[in-house]
């Protein structure tokens, strides 16, 4: 099954990488080199090539490689499903982050309707076993890769939400303020769980369907008050979030549990090992849950995982992404953690010199 998958990848001033230029030709990558040759780099560049600021989440002015900081800009040709598209993203020194299609300004939201990508970086190991804030950040980002419009609902409720906070701080009584903001919350927030749900639903399908050597994870999503009274715990909770000074019912509020099906584990009791083979397998289910709606496997961001894996599991992780078609871009500080792969993959050395990353393609 063809996917989505970049040929030409360009970096400018991007982080370590003062001039870089790699070609893809559609099979897995593998990104070989010492910790802090600019491997990361690559694959954060790649992450800002769908909405939002990327696997890092940092701001654009952090992008911008240092001592120059004269700003950053990432470029790419885009086979995306039948379409070729060039896609360009990047931002002058000071200013805030633009993204142009085809030659064309574009929002960001735009760059979810052209390509899928989802990643795997050694921060979310800890994603069980922290606050929720992270757990409902992933819960989004797999909602968006099956839903594009869902950045635009959470965006709204955000902005509503916000407008209602003020109200609170600025301890406004009158009623009539805050009808308004709460129909566009509610709204807003219906569509979220909606997607968020359908998010889940297709998860199960896809791991439920499939033979994978990684756990099962069973999800489910607890909310401080159910969706369907959001309207009527808004209006009661007026005087509580008044004193709390911001809104304490909603979406936002939202976290997702996890639990090791097999085990009936909880996944926050579950061992490092096994936390990371949950990871693993949600996101291969991600994947193959696109493929399965959409025709077309995503870009796959794996940042070390390699590494935490014994010599058939890192096997059956490379024999998943091949079977999917999937054009995954994996990062790793020795060539041996990739040999199961063999030909079927790409290879690029990645060195550091004189504070700038060099790219060069090797053979496997």
């Amino acid at each position: 099954m063809a996917g989505f998958a970049i040929t030409d990848l360009g970096l400018s001033h991007f982080r370590s990488h003062r001039l870089a230029r790699l070609s893809f030709d559609g099979r897995p990558v593998a990104l070989i080199g010492p910790n802090g040759a600019g491997k990361t780099n690559i694959l954060e560049a790649v992450s800002l090539l769908s909405p939002g600021r990327g696997l890092r989440r940092a701001g654009a002015d952090d992008l911008s490689r240092k001592p120059e900081s004269l700003g950053w800009k990432i470029t790419a040709n885009l086979n995306s499903k039948n379409a070729a598209h060039e896609v360009e993203t990047g931002a002058d020194a000071g200013q805030t982050r633009h993204v142009r299609i085809d030659g064309k300004l574009a929002t960001q939201v735009s760059l979810a309707r052209i390509t899928r990508v989802l990643w795997l970086v050694p921060a979310m190991d800890r994603l069980w076993i922290e606050a929720a804030e992270g757990r409902r950040r992933f819960l989004d980002r797999m909602t968006l890769s099956f839903a594009p419009d869902h950045a635009e609902a959470v965006l709204g409720y955000e902005k509503a939400m916000r407008d209602r906070n003020r109200l609170l701080k600025d301890q406004v009584h009158d009623a009539h303020w805050y009808r308004a903001l709460e129909v566009r919350m509610v709204e807003t927030a219906t569509q979220i769980d909606s997607n968020r749900n359908d998010t889940l639903a297709r998860l199960r399908t896809a791991q439920h369907d499939c033979d994978t050597s990684f756990p099962t994870a069973e999800l489910t999503i607890t909310n401080p008050e159910p969706i369907a009274d959001l309207a009527q715990a808004l209006a009661e909770n007026r005087r509580r979030d008044m004193a709390a000074g911001r809104t304490l019912t909603g979406p936002h509020r939202a976290d997702l549990q996890g639990v090791y099906a097999d085990k009936g584990v909880a996944a926050d009791q579950c061992s490092t090992g096994e936390q990371k083979a949950l990871l693993i397998s949600l996101i291969l289910a991600n994947a193959r849950a696109l493929a399965a709606d959409i025709g077309a496997a995503p870009i796959i961001l794996l940042d070390e995982v390699a590494a935490h894996l014994d010599t058939q599991r890192r096997a059956a992780l490379y024999d998943e992404i091949c079977a999917l078609g999937a054009q995954a871009i994996m990062t790793g500080t020795e060539a041996a953690l990739f040999d199961s792969l063999g030909p079927r993959a790409q290879c690029f050395q990645v060195t550091e010199s004189a504070n700038q990353s060099q790219t060069e393609e090797i053979q496997l």
